[in-house]
């Protein structure tokens, strides 16, 4: 973070003058916001390790009933970019390669705690699909979801959602909530789109800089853009097929062929 940092931030002071607990503003936030904000993003805030966004800005300032420029003072060092200044905070880095495309979703996915949303039919890539089932077997308590846009592109993706089935029964459930959820979305219905998302960061690929064909470039997004997009999955998996037998997946692979 470029301000200056401070453990007795103006924005954390508000709080407390409030007599609120870091859960308690974050809930309140969100009911404004319908966000997805929690207590240790509200305490980065607060410390200056992460920027504020615009929304957030506001509804924070009606919930405390202090000014933008007194809240923040301590985000916004003079050092500060125009893109930080407008509080933006979503797009964190863009990724010109292949290599740092595959190591952020990596990054992405090895991050996730509480909700894992992958969308998309053209992975193959081993060491991400690796990682995505390393998280769900590590993690019990984390909620995977796995949208496809058709069947499969790749064997070898077609080969993870088995292993995905192998490793968690998609009607397991941790605290009330089921924790894998994969289905299709009919591509012909839908326009194609990619992302891996968890609570704290997203990367969404591109098509090349370069050439064509292929998706080798992409953007690593911030929180406040992360949440929009495990949102966003959970929508697209509610109007999806289920797919989460190991017949339904062999259908899919008998089906990979008719993709254009």
């Amino acid at each position: 973070m470029r301000g200056t940092t401070s453990t007795d931030s103006a924005l954390k002071r508000a709080r407390q003058e409030l007599s609120l607990t870091l859960e308690e503003a974050a809930a309140r936030l969100n009911k404004e916001t319908k966000g997805g904000t929690d207590a240790s993003l509200l305490s980065a805030w607060e410390s200056g390790r992460k920027r504020t966004g615009k929304k957030n800005r506001r509804a924070l300032c009606d919930l405390y009933r202090k000014r933008q420029e007194d809240l923040f003072a301590h985000q916004d060092g003079p050092d500060t970019t125009v893109s930080e200044a407008t509080g933006t905070d979503v797009e964190v880095r863009t990724l010109t390669r292949y290599t740092d495309l595959i190591e952020a979703m990596v990054e992405v996915t090895a991050g996730a705690r509480e909700h894992l949303v992958v969308m998309g039919s053209r992975s193959r890539e081993m060491s991400y699909l690796t990682a995505i089932e390393t998280a769900v077997a590590q993690q019990p308590d984390l909620v995977h979801y796995r949208v496809l846009q058709g069947p499969p592109r790749h064997e070898e993706l077609a080969d993870h959602l088995v292993r995905l089935l192998e490793l968690r029964e998609p009607g397991e459930r941790r605290n009330g909530v089921r924790t894998l959820r994969i289905g299709v979305v009919d591509q012909r219905r839908a326009m194609e789109r990619s992302f891996v998302a968890s609570e704290s960061a997203a990367v969404v690929p591109l098509p090349s800089f370069y050439g064509v064909d292929g998706f080798d470039c992409g953007v690593l997004l911030g929180p406040e853009a992360a949440i929009g997009l495990v949102q966003h999955g959970r929508e697209a998996f509610a109007s999806a097929r289920p797919v989460e037998t190991l017949e339904a997946v062999r259908a899919l692979r008998g089906r990979r062929g008719t993709t254009s």
